[in-house]
């Protein structure tokens, strides 16, 4: 399955760059790779170099290895697994410490720290048992102060402690306000914790422990060599606050910039806050294509307050970007071909404007109507996150298909189905309320939810989706639920992505024929559920492209964001104004998706509803092309083009 990353375009010339400018702004010294797989790939390098070179120097002697579990470290170990069974590497004289462990919790219960290490790590290679250190989550209470000191004699001065760090730069269950010289103990989690372990607990924040045992800060400070790992664009910040930021006890990662030997791996979305991809121009010569000239314009006039055509020659000397205006010959030029780069990307016919001239225009005029698939990772992305443009496209009388990807049906509350069944007793279709109520009583925390209970609530998501569709009359026979099978695990945690899941859509597409595909280009989805789902679709596209499918040829894939983020204006190829009225239109159609409303098990730490959310999102949006002295609008959707 290839990865999917944001393309770039332009940007610093890394050839001859010397590698102290480069990491001129790091506090900590920061590798940014296209993905995690590539990231997780050059660590697990280090690791083994590490533990080879330590054997051959020390031979016998036991090398100290710290590591943190969740969702970071994932295809580390999962690397380091192979690696091991390919013989590079052995474990055997290796002594490894977890940081971290649900209190109280037992090594059995499946969301138990040490089950995962061992189900992820352990139990892959050759490591012998009284080599493995986990806190133990079942000591008793008038025991554990006892416990954890003890613990952290033996897991101070490790030899290489590898660990990922949390949205709020947070390190093991160090959270925000951890003293520096925190040591092992017990912490009690913060709701905002809780509420996030408690997808591993089906939701159920009642079921989530309310305490914890973690290493602390001065104890991983007394590691010998430290490595920071951070996948995600929801790490974004984080990243930042580590790598360039202050110390501070609200960002405990922060307190690693008074290490000697640390250094942090990202991928290139973790790492998108870093001056050296937010202003390149700050570091060195850069390649100033069409796209990153606009990405540095608009920088400058965020920073300066003014709008681009209000930009002065002593703004651009002031801040670094004299080599664009030498390269454009004068200031003023930089303003007119960046305001009308920025202008062409507005248009109100997101599936082209027939018989007119499209030499400006995002889309082409011609074919009309074209055939457009709308793929919605869940059953209600496709209004959240671009259900104005959605409607205008039906509207315009295209030949419109939406595929919902998944079932959805593990973010349906047991309280909805209920209520449903209710709906069903109370009309006389009959009474299984007690059957339903059985199954829901017999799900046990982190394991799957019973099949039954998953077709009831599936089929609510996909009545709610019908139901939104219909409220501006797209057919029901353009509307498809493709259920792909990586998500069908009944949990949080996923199936592996496969050929199955490439050959559904790959079906679709061939019937179809669109000329335009949107699809979700969210990389901060909580379940990463997004990004599988458009890595399978985009190899299904290339797969088909490489059949010689011919309508492969002129399709152009679209790509949106939801109710997390929104695209950067330096990356937009489309810009969708909204008027009042289809901002309330496609209120409408979110409001349909009932069982999402208030009550959403997975909603993160934002409380607003997803209409709301989706509202101020494209009002921001249309906020930003107003104060860069484009017209006003009530809101705008954007879209980067892909292909």
């Amino acid at each position: 399955m290839r990865h999917f990353t944001v393309p770039e375009d332009g940007g610093l010339r890394m050839a001859g760059l010397p590698d102290d400018i480069l990491h001129g702004y790091d506090k900590i010294r920061a590798e940014m790779f296209p993905g995690a797989s590539e990231g997780s790939e050059a660590v697990s390098e280090i690791v083994i170099k590490a533990i080879n070179s330590f054997g051959k120097k020390n031979p016998g002697k036991i090398f100290r290895l710290g590591l943190s579990t969740g969702a970071t470290p994932v295809s580390l170990f999962k690397k380091l697994s192979r690696k091991f069974s390919e013989g590079r590497v052995s474990f055997r004289n290796v002594a490894v410490f977890s940081i971290d462990e649900y209190y109280p919790s037992s090594p059995e219960d499946a969301q138990s720290r040490n089950r995962k290490l061992h189900e992820e790590l352990l139990d892959n290679v050759d490591i012998l048992p009284e080599n493995i250190h986990i806190p133990d989550g079942r000591i008793a209470h008038e025991e554990i102060s006892h416990y954890c000191a003890e613990f952290d004699a033996a897991a101070t001065g490790l030899d290489l402690l590898v660990v990922g760090i949390g949205e709020e730069g947070q390190v093991g269950f160090n959270e925000a306000g951890t003293d520096v010289q925190s040591r092992t103990r017990t912490v009690l989690l913060s709701y905002a914790s809780r509420k996030g372990q408690s997808r591993y607990f089906n939701g159920d924040l009642a079921a989530t422990p309310k305490q914890a045992v973690t290493v602390g800060m001065a104890t991983m400070l007394t590691a010998s060599r430290v490595i920071l790992m951070a996948w995600g664009e929801n790490k974004a910040e984080a990243v930042s606050k580590v790598v360039e930021g202050d110390i501070s006890p609200n960002c405990p990662a922060t307190f690693f910039q008074l290490h000697k030997n640390v250094s942090i791996y990202v991928d290139d979305v973790a790492g998108s806050l870093l001056t050296r991809v937010v202003a390149p121009w700050l570091i060195g010569p850069c390649d100033w294509t069409p796209k990153f000239r606009r990405k540095a314009v608009i920088w400058l006039c965020q920073k300066v307050h003014k709008p681009i055509l209000k930009l002065t020659h002593a703004d651009y000397l002031q801040n670094s970007l004299e080599e664009l205006v030498d390269l454009e010959g004068s200031y003023d030029q930089v303003n007119i071909k960046v305001f009308n780069d920025l202008q062409h990307t507005i248009t109100g016919w997101p599936g082209g404007k027939p018989n007119a001239d499209d030499s400006t225009r995002p889309v082409a005029s011609t074919p009309f109507p074209k055939n457009v698939l709308i793929l919605s990772p869940h059953p209600d992305d496709d209004v959240i996150s671009m259900g104005g443009t959605f409607i205008r496209l039906v509207h315009q009388g295209h030949n419109v298909h939406v595929a919902y990807e998944t079932s959805g049906n593990v973010a349906v509350h047991d309280s909805v189905v209920l209520q449903h069944m209710d709906a069903v007793a109370q009309l006389g279709y009959g009474n299984h309320i007690a059957e339903v109520k059985a199954l829901i009583d017999s799900k046990k925390p982190g394991e799957p939810e019973p099949r039954k209970l998953l077709d009831i609530k599936a089929a609510i998501r996909r009545s709610e989706a019908r139901g939104a569709d219909f409220s501006f009359g797209l057919r029901g026979d353009h509307i498809h639920f493709l259920n792909l099978p990586f998500y069908e695990s009944g949990g949080v945690k996923k199936l592996p992505s496969g050929q199955a899941d490439v050959d559904i859509i790959k079906a679709l597409m061939s019937e179809i024929k669109p000329d335009q595909i949107y699809m979700a280009g969210d990389l901060a989805d909580p379940h990463g559920t997004h990004r599988v789902c458009t890595e399978a679709a985009l190899e299904a596209f290339s797969q088909l492209k490489g059949e010689g499918a011919p309508w492969t040829e002129s399709c152009h894939i679209w790509l949106y964001r939801g109710a997390w983020m929104e695209w950067e204006l330096s990356r937009v190829d489309m810009a969708v104004p909204l008027s009042p009225d289809e901002v309330v239109e496609k209120r409408h159609a979110i409001y349909r998706h009932l069982s999402q409303k208030d009550i959403v098990p997975f909603p993160g730490e934002d409380p607003r509803e997803f209409w709301q959310r989706a509202e101020d999102r494209t009002q921001a949006t249309a906020k930003a092309y107003d104060e860069l002295g484009m017209a006003e609008y009530q809101a705008i959707e954007v879209f980067l083009k892909l292909i």
